[in-house]
């Protein structure tokens, strides 16, 4: 294993849906946890949430899951919350900061936190939402606050200076773990690790290409060369 990989004090969460994929890459050392959503189960074309659910927590009962509510309605949102928290302890179930209507999810989230189930907050963007979030949720049972940095870089900002406010807000209240979600590239897993971010989401796309972490630049482009070059050989390609 790469010994940059070995340093990281971020935790890494596989982030997927595909059941094949999450079997294997509990096999992997530096895999302590997993995350999903609906998004990425209906690419993976995932037809009963709950069954794919329940089978990967039997295969994999040791490491933190999170799976996520299907409703928009709070009330069913908070049914739906203590059904999946009660497959297991080690589930964490994903509640959005808001609902479709843009109204926050604080109350539910304090009641659910008062009732022992372990939440991941997802879908956050902004440290007001992280403020909020941490109110509700601030001496409760371990829960994650999922920071969306990677649609941050989308709009063009430098997530760094929101996550490490974030980080901020979360400190003095022990039982909150940051999570660097929707990473794009390596380099969010060097970031996150450099500010003391405590997880960070990786796609099983993004994982396979975490052992180029610190590889020699002339090496790498040398890959890239032979990779052209079998690629067009297996193509067939003439001019």
């Amino acid at each position: 294993m790469c010994t940059l990989l070995e340093r990281l004090r971020v935790r890494i969460f596989a982030d997927g849906a595909d059941e094949a994929g999450i079997l294997r890459l509990a096999a992997h050392p530096l895999v302590a946890g997993f995350t999903t959503n609906p998004t990425l189960m209906r690419a993976a074309g995932v037809s009963d949430a709950g069954a794919v659910a329940r089978r990967v927590l039997e295969r994999v009962p040791d490491r933190p899951f999170s799976f996520e509510v299907l409703a928009d309605d709070f009330e069913e949102m908070a049914r739906q919350a203590r059904v999946i928290s009660a497959w297991g302890d080690h589930v964490y179930v994903k509640i959005p900061v808001t609902n479709t209507r843009g109204e926050c999810s604080d109350a539910l989230l304090g009641r659910l936190a008062a009732e022992g189930v372990k939440l991941n907050v997802t879908a956050l963007l902004t440290v007001e939402q992280v403020v909020a979030v941490t109110r509700a949720l601030a001496g409760g049972p371990p829960c994650l606050v999922s920071v969306f940095a990677g649609r941050i870089a989308d709009t063009g900002r430098d997530p760094v200076p929101v996550m490490t406010e974030a980080l901020g807000v979360l400190r003095p209240h022990p039982n909150l773990r940051l999570v660097w979600a929707s990473p794009r590239e390596v380099r969010n897993v060097v970031q996150a690790d450099a500010i003391g971010c405590h997880v960070i989401t990786i796609t099983h796309d993004l994982f396979a290409k975490l052992p180029l972490l610190g590889m020699e630049l002339a090496d790498l482009s040398l890959e890239t060369v032979r990779m052209f070059q079998r690629d067009a050989r297996a193509a067939g390609y003439a001019l």
